[in-house]
């Protein structure tokens, strides 16, 4: 709801509102698509763990056109109660946009909304404070068990991850830019460079976005487009994040044994993409984002503890791609808005 909230001046930027909105959610999906195409091409090198720790039992597979049908609630507070998080995020959706309608008698819910998501997010730093420890007392008995395998099989789940990463910075990122940003994308990173290496020693969205913003004034973006599109980048643009979810469900599901068919795929990129508008753009989120696309499709949520270890490497080059991601948004709408505007002025006069 606070991540909907955010973007209450979309209806004053008009048209940059909408390009950036649909240029982050069609990114975002392809994202995840990227990662559980990644994820299955590296499946056979993840195992199938012996243990009695961590078990799964199987629910039955929902198809696909049933899950978009029952992510409508039919009221608020079952999702909650239940942990349905699918119709937890439509809930969130409607109400975020219908308090963005309301307009300003809508006030007191923002800031209530907004103060209890402040308190959220300081109780998800204190519990991640405290994973280490967890996390810690979950492995030990898969690494006692498995041995080395476990060991080997998160390099190999990181570097399917990493691949995935560069994959949809050099695919997607490039051509948008090329094609929509009418820039050149070796010019493209090379000034996103100085961000990049920002983001992957802090891990932070929010913290690399000064230094994103210059670097995309720099290149040429609108400085009125980029004080936009960036800070709700931010907020609800997490494609390295989508990725990541798409590598992870296929590892932890081919840890249990667990064959993902086409819909709990579908299902995964539809929850990703719904989740990453409200996943915080700080250290660590990720693995919040993790459990609701795990849960949408019924696989174990100890199954977390598996990457929980390596979270920090993953987190790294996660945040470049979001980051990046952010700023191909700003170029390609810049871009897009002097083209319109020239065309306006070439109509005018003419007439």
């Amino acid at each position: 709801m606070s991540g909907i909230i955010s973007m209450k001046d979309i209806r004053k930027v008009g048209s940059i509102g909408i390009k950036t909105i649909v240029y982050y959610l069609c990114t975002t999906a392809v994202a995840i698509v990227i990662g559980l195409a990644g994820g299955n091409i590296f499946k056979g090198f993840f195992p199938i763990l012996e243990t009695s720790e961590l078990t799964y039992n199987p629910s039955e597979t929902t198809p696909f056109m049933d899950t978009i049908v029952g992510i409508f609630p039919s009221n608020f507070i079952t999702p909650l109660s239940e942990s349905t998080m699918l119709q937890v995020i439509v809930m969130a959706l409607l109400i975020g946009f219908a308090i963005i309608l309301v307009g300003d008698e809508a006030a007191p819910a923002v800031k209530g909304i907004n103060s209890f998501n402040a308190v959220f997010m300081k109780c998800m730093e204190l519990i991640l404070k405290l994973s280490p420890i967890g996390v810690f007392c979950l492995i030990c008995p898969v690494v006692a068990v498995n041995g080395s395998t476990i060991l080997g099989s998160l390099a190999m789940v990181l570097l399917a991850a990493y691949i995935c990463y560069i994959a949809h910075m050099l695919i997607v990122y490039s051509l948008a830019v090329n094609f929509f940003g009418g820039m050149k994308p070796l010019d493209f990173i090379k000034g996103q460079l100085s961000s990049m290496i920002f983001a992957f020693s802090s891990s932070s969205s929010v913290g690399t976005l000064p230094i994103n913003m210059k670097g995309c004034e720099k290149m040429g973006a609108d400085k009125e487009i980029t004080s936009f599109v960036l800070p709700l980048g931010a907020t609800i643009n997490m494609d390295g994040t989508a990725i990541y979810q798409g590598v992870c469900a296929i590892f932890i599901a081919s840890c249990y044994g667990i064959n993902l068919d086409l819909s709990q795929m579908m299902t995964i990129v539809l929850t990703a993409t719904l989740a990453s508008i409200g996943t915080a753009g700080v250290p660590g989120a990720g693995m919040v984002m993790l459990a609701m696309v795990l849960a949408s499709v019924g696989l174990p949520l100890d199954g977390i503890a598996l990457v929980a270890g390596v979270d920090r490497i993953f987190d790294m080059g996660r945040t470049v791609v979001n980051i990046t991601g952010d700023a191909s948004c700003a170029i390609v709408v810049s871009n897009l808005e002097r083209k319109k505007a020239a065309k306006k002025a070439a109509q005018s006069s003419n007439t």
